[in-house]
């Protein structure tokens, strides 16, 4: 809602002409920051320095008293100064102005600042507030902060936009058994009573949302791999500790060499410390000097697979590389978000090859970015990696797999057509450049224009700034010594518009003993393909044979029958992957793409390979196939599982296979043999399981109503031995319970967002409940969901409102819960048009599977 405001709430007309560089829109002033406030703002001020001071209380549950002192220059003084924060008037305390008091105008989210209190050049501004806990994340024996993408204005007031950068001088109290960890260091640290004041020196500049802190009950060590580097953290297991702690450092010091010799720009920073949070909303958050990550994702135990290694690894290499990419180079407006998420991405890909130098480093970055961009991507709520953004307020909505996942992959295609030097050398200098300072997409495109014949801007107007993806055809010809004749490729846009995604990829012509692989280039709507006439007609062509290509790809006849006999582990996870997308448009049926996929478990022995394999068969299984294809199929997908798992196999596949496994183990036969697990009775040879294994297989176990549920949830519930984890599970257990009225009194208690704190646990526990073998009962809750998810974008963070409906109505396939979804749309015809992309990219399987149940009518 936009406000105008007169005297006390006014209107903030902005009339230009005057200078070049003021900008010439005019704007109200509403909730959040407008593109256009944030504009005037950045011409307005400028050496920005936020000093801050919190005092943290014993109990979570009470006040923090702050204070803000401000300096700032101002240019501009036509109309009142406006700061951010998106607290309670009350919360205000008292605002001086240049060392005189000032009224308190405080309206939709902004401290009015007038413009008789200020002066032309350096202005101070102390402001005595109670910080916001919107984003401070209190437990009762710590809390951080969680900042992005405009929440810096719900803790303190602030210029909450990312290209006002600032420096921090901060300082805080904590109880004093209490450790902490900001961006910058301790410069003195003072005992008083029962708490201990830390100052901390003055910080590197800093957009907001980029702004933390850390304090609590954690353990801390220090090391010097290269730079010295301290970690705050809560895990207790002693095996996962001595596992994991050198690798930590270890890892990000490998990822910081690797940076300072890609970009030739030295680490920018004062320093690199992280904590490691239980709790953590998200895998890892790039704060300057104090990174953030889930504790679960750093510390491992010997019963780690490679690709948990590798996932580790590559999250510190992805939060690293954000201190080149996002943090010294900052994005102007967060419409260009993606530009430091895919750089990271993109980058953590590349310092993977010398950390692991024996994975198929090819491989991994399909398997990691493929599937979930398409899952995206194929959905009604498919977007452009770049959108529009008109309020910060909505900042939120533009995280994604199109950002995470397809931007990678248009700057892998963007790399191989410049060439790997051109582009690493335009790399260079768009952090020399823009070092300290703020770009767009534009910016980088100038630079990256002058190293390459492409044409940049035609080139990334499709890949960038348009949805969707190519659904490719093809036309061969063969003479009659069946030789190929004529093969020419085609492409259309799967959204029915003209759009065309110039790409390189390899096709492979599969011969009985040898595969030709052609190189293509498209550049347009079709591509005849001169290198391939004169050969032999192949058994096969596997499309995408390098998983290069962004698409859906021809299937031809021999395609099921061979896949799983490629050498190629790329080609054999991009044809995998390319069969799974058919079957979601039609090309072929779910039998067929089930029966190709179970022949895969069987004889997959690539640990990545293995996973997409099973996630794919997974997914039929429970999303597309019936109940009578289900039992028709159940006992024999168990006993060949079970029956592989006690082969000779690593321990990598293992765990993988016993993850598929145990998530189909509710015949009375499989939770026999799953319980005989759980509870030791059973030991699979080199199938390395932990505590958190052992969990897992309790909630199955219950789930699927093992007679002794109760006893194995109480048991599990007292061998926890991680506090934190044992508060989760605990959390968990309504959701586990087999009395229906416990898990809905469970799902209604989700009302109070105080219940919604822990917003990983809620996606886990609303998960249990919607499982589909509880769906019958459960499905009463969807139009619950559906109605509650517009209060959990305003109160949740970024992730939470797609984890939410992925969790909840996005787990359904069946048409009662897609009558609730158009029921829903359209008694409200004016929701959300960003949450509405979210619920169509949560709902796509479930609106596929209307399709597939009336092709198989």
């Amino acid at each position: 809602m936009k406000i105008i405001h007169s005297l006390f709430s006014f209107l903030l007309l902005i009339n230009f002409g005057f200078s070049q560089s003021k900008p010439k829109e005019k704007f109200l002033v509403e909730n959040g920051v407008s593109e256009q406030l944030a504009n005037f703002r950045k011409y307005q001020i400028s050496d920005l320095t936020y000093g801050l001071l919190f005092e943290i209380p014993n109990q979570k549950n009470e006040n923090i008293n702050s204070k803000l002192d401000l300096n700032l220059v101002l240019i501009d003084l036509s109309q009142s100064l406006v700061l951010d924060f998106k607290e309670k008037s009350e919360n205000i305390k008292s605002i001086l102005v240049n060392q005189k008091n000032s009224v308190i105008n405080h309206e939709d989210g902004h401290i009015f600042i007038d413009q008789k209190d200020l002066i032309l050049g350096k202005n101070t501004i102390s402001i005595s507030f109670i910080a916001g806990n919107l984003s401070l994340n209190r437990n009762d024996d710590f809390l951080y902060t969680l900042l992005v993408p405009d929440r810096a204005s719900t803790l303190f007031p602030c210029f909450d936009q990312p290209d006002l950068k600032a420096t921090y001088k901060l300082s805080f109290s904590v109880p004093k058994d209490w450790s902490v960890l900001a961006g910058a260091d301790v410069k003195e640290k003072v005992e008083k009573g029962d708490f201990t004041l830390y100052t901390f020196g003055e910080s590197d500049k800093m957009s907001t949302y980029l702004f933390s802190f850390v304090a609590g009950k954690f353990k801390s060590v220090t090391q010097k791999p290269g730079l010295e580097m301290t970690m705050l953290y809560r895990e207790n297991n002693p095996e996962k500790i001595k596992t994991s702690t050198d690798t930590i450092f270890s890892l990000h010091q490998q990822s910081l060499d690797f940076l300072e010799k890609y970009t030739n720009y030295k680490f920018p920073f004062q320093k690199l410390d992280f904590a490691s949070i239980p709790v953590f909303q998200y895998g890892g958050m790039e704060h300057v000097g104090a990174i953030q990550y889930r504790e679960s994702t750093l510390f491992l135990d010997n019963s780690a697979t490679d690709s948990e290694k590798l996932n580790r690894a590559k999250l510190i290499a992805h939060e690293t590389s954000h201190m080149w990419f996002g943090d010294l180079v900052t994005m102007k407006w967060f419409d260009d978000v993606w530009m430091k998420e895919v750089f990271a991405n993109f980058m953590a890909d590349k310092i993977m090859s010398p950390i692991f130098p024996k994975v198929n480093h090819n491989l991994q970055f399909f398997t990691s970015h493929y599937s979930s961009a398409y899952a995206e991507d194929r959905s009604l709520g498919t977007h452009a990696i770049k959108q529009h953004l008109a309020n910060l307020k909505d900042a939120g909505s533009l995280y994604g797999a199109i950002i995470y996942n397809k931007a990678p992959i248009m700057m892998r295609q963007l790399e191989a057509s410049m060439g790997k030097d051109a582009f690493r050398k335009g790399i260079q200098k768009y952090i020399q450049k823009y070092a300290n300072d703020n770009a767009d997409w534009n910016n980088l495109v100038e630079i990256l224009d002058a190293e390459t014949p492409l044409d940049m801007k035609k080139w990334s107007d499709v890949w960038v700034n348009k949805s969707g993806r190519a659904i490719f055809s093809d036309k061969i010809e063969f003479d009659a010594q069946n030789r190929i004749r004529k093969f020419e490729i085609f492409q259309k846009a799967e959204d029915k518009s003209n759009n065309i995604w110039p790409q390189i990829f390899q096709i492979g012509l599969v011969y009985a003993d040898n595969v030709k692989v052609l190189s293509v280039n498209i550049k347009e709507k079709n591509l005849v393909l001169k290198e391939a006439i004169g050969l032999e007609k192949p058994l096969t062509i596997i499309y995408n044979y390098n998983g290069f290509g962004y698409g859906v790809f021809p299937l031809d006849g021999n395609h099921l029958n061979i896949v799983s006999s490629l050498k190629d582990e790329v080609a054999r996870a991009s044809a995998y992957s390319n069969l799974y997308e058919n079957m979601l448009i039609g090309t072929i049926s779910t039998d067929k793409a089930f029966d190709c996929f179970f022949k895969g478990i069987q004889t997959e022995e690539n640990e990545l390979v293995l996973r997409m394999v099973s996630n794919n068969l997974n997914t039929i299984y429970w999303r597309f196939f019936t109940v009578e294809q289900q039992n028709k199929i159940q006992k024999q997908l168990e006993g060949v599982l079970y029956e592989r798992l006690q082969t000779n196999l690593s321990a990598n596949i293992k765990k993988t296979l016993f993850g598929l496994f145990s998530s189909i183990a509710y015949s009375d036969s499989a939770k026999t043999k799953l319980y005989q697990i759980w509870n030791k009775e059973v030991v699979i040879p080199n199938l390395k399981l932990n505590e958190d294994d052992f969990t897992n297989m309790a909630m199955n176990l219950a789930i699927f109503k093992h007679d002794k549920a109760d006893e194995i949830l109480e048991k599990t519930s007292t061998t926890i031995t991680n506090p934190d984890k044992k508060k989760r599970f605990e959390f968990l257990l309504p959701s586990l319970s087999k009395d229906e009225s416990v898990r809905f009194a469970f799902i209604e208690s989700l009302k109070d967002d105080a219940n919604r704190e822990k917003e990983s646990w809620v996606s886990v526990g609303l998960s249990n409940v919607n499982h589909p073998l509880r769906q019958e009962s459960a499905q009463k809750y969807i139009r619950f969901s559906l109605d509650l998810v517009d209060e959990i974008q305003r109160t949740g963070d970024i992730f939470f409102p797609k984890d939410w409906l992925d969790n909840t109505v996005g787990k359904y396939s069946s048409k009662f819960a897609f009558d609730e979804v158009q029921r829903f749309l359209k008694e409200n015809p004016n929701f959300s048009p960003i949450l509405k992309r979210k619920l169509f990219q949560a709902t796509d399987l479930l609106y596929k599977a209307q399709n597939i149940k009336k092709e198989t009518e």
